[in-house]
């Protein structure tokens, strides 16, 4: 049975008479360094950073319906044509069993671009993904969270909730998801806190998940308040990607795009900052300083983050989606469209496998599949997301570098650090 553990660890390492360097069998197990897997190594002033083998599977997110009981102004079904559906009980088999198969097992997160709980199976779902001793999580827009389905929740063994909240007043939130009401929702939030096992850790713990836009930027720091009364110990902040024209005024990320070329770079002076207050004593000045041009690190680490990473290969994670088509990563799993630098941009679905067809090591460990995660590793693509565009940025299909091996990923604001998910 794996142990559950959120709390950082501190392991040692020792280099032997040869100059190899020996870790804790523990560590190579977690990190899926067996004999024979590449690392990569980052070198930085003190530190040597080891990213994780491109063949360690780590979590797979299950997408149980693209049907919604919602209509939010930030989901990519306002600018596409795809089929609504549930994903059958032959496909959910499939992936169980191919789970089942793997050592070690991946987490599991149950989630995609509809509501998880608008499919009748999903707590049945995550409840026998438990019994295999995996860490899950859900995501919800929270409104069907009654009774019953908190019971069901807590009894199944779910380790995460995480519930969408844009907004701090009803007007607000229904401003951003169409259909909702939000005291409804805080409701059944406080009475799933109240209704949780003893201890300091209940189970399942609560995640807030934030779509950052202009509209609703200032509710923000009431979010986290709000977030109190009813236990939230994760926050996980987003960017918002525009489905619509319309939304391309929402956005919080326009300098930060131009800033994407320059920030983190070896070229631009370095600024350290401590550990300080933010308030109105200091927050001019600090927001001035962060703009400076300058790579800032704030005690320690690093404030701009790395661009041209995906972070779904870093984290060692694949995606399915209702139908049973695997992807890399959660934002190809859907033909949508989106908006970069004022243009319309098509990022066309990306499948590399059907787990009706093959099992999930097979999908994974497929040579061709490795080489892409390889190829994202590097990711030698055109810098589309802070160039201004030319006629190829308008789809995913090809780039000015030559990368005409579908999907080239130069346009990804997941890939900058501007959007993620939780």
């Amino acid at each position: 049975m794996t142990v559950l553990s959120t709390k950082p660890t501190t392991a040692w390492a020792e280099v032997d008479e040869n100059g190899r360097l020996i870790l804790p069998p523990e560590v190579a197990r977690r990190y899926g360094l067996n004999p024979g897997s590449k690392v990569r190594l980052d070198e930085d002033h003190n530190i040597v950073r080891m990213h994780r083998p491109v063949t360690h599977l780590t979590k797979i997110y299950i997408e149980p319906t693209v049907a919604c009981n919602l209509d939010c102004i930030t989901c990519f079904r306002n600018a596409w044509d795809q089929p609504i559906g549930r994903m059958t009980d032959e496909t959910f088999e499939s992936i169980f069993n191919g789970l089942k198969q793997m050592d070690p097992i991946p987490d599991v997160y149950f989630g995609g671009i509809g509501e998880p709980l608008f499919h009748k199976k999903t707590v049945e779902w995550i409840r026998r993904v438990k019994e295999l001793g995996v860490k899950v999580e859900l995501i919800t827009n929270g409104t069907i969270l009654t009774e019953k389905k908190c019971r069901e929740l807590i009894d199944a063994g779910l380790d995460i909730l995480w519930v969408s909240l844009d907004g701090a007043t009803p007007e607000g939130f229904a401003d951003v998801r169409l259909g909702a009401e939000l005291p409804l929702i805080i409701d059944n939030l406080k009475r799933l806190f109240k209704m949780r096992g003893p201890g300091h850790f209940p189970k399942p713990e609560i995640g807030v998940a934030f779509v950052a836009m202009k509209r609703n930027i200032n509710d923000l720091p009431k979010i986290i308040k709000m977030g109190h009364t009813f236990g939230a110990r994760y926050y996980s902040v987003s960017n918002v990607q525009p489905a619509t024209p319309e939304m391309q005024e929402d956005r919080l990320y326009t300098r930060t795009m131009r800033n994407i070329a320059y920030m983190p770079s070896p070229m631009l002076p370095k600024l350290s900052l401590p550990k300080i207050d933010f308030d109105e004593d200091t927050q001019a000045a600090l927001i001035e300083a962060f703009n400076s041009g300058c790579n800032v690190s704030f005690a320690g680490n690093n404030w701009g983050g790395a661009n041209d990473v995906c972070n779904f290969v870093e984290s060692g994670t694949m995606s399915i989606a209702w139908t049973g088509e695997v992807s890399p990563c959660w934002p190809l799993m859907h033909t949508h469209m989106s908006y970069l630098h004022g243009k319309p941009r098509l990022s066309k679905k990306h499948i590399i496998g059907n787990v009706r067809e093959s099992s999930l090591e097979e999908i994974w460990l497929n040579p061709e599949y490795v080489a892409y995660r390889e190829r994202l590793h590097n990711f030698i693509f055109a810098p589309c997301t802070f160039c201004g565009g030319c006629d190829l940025s308008e789809e995913n299909e090809e780039d000015c570098l030559g990368n005409d091996i579908a999907p080239v990923c130069g346009g990804c604001l997941w890939a900058q650090g501007i959007i993620q998910c939780p």
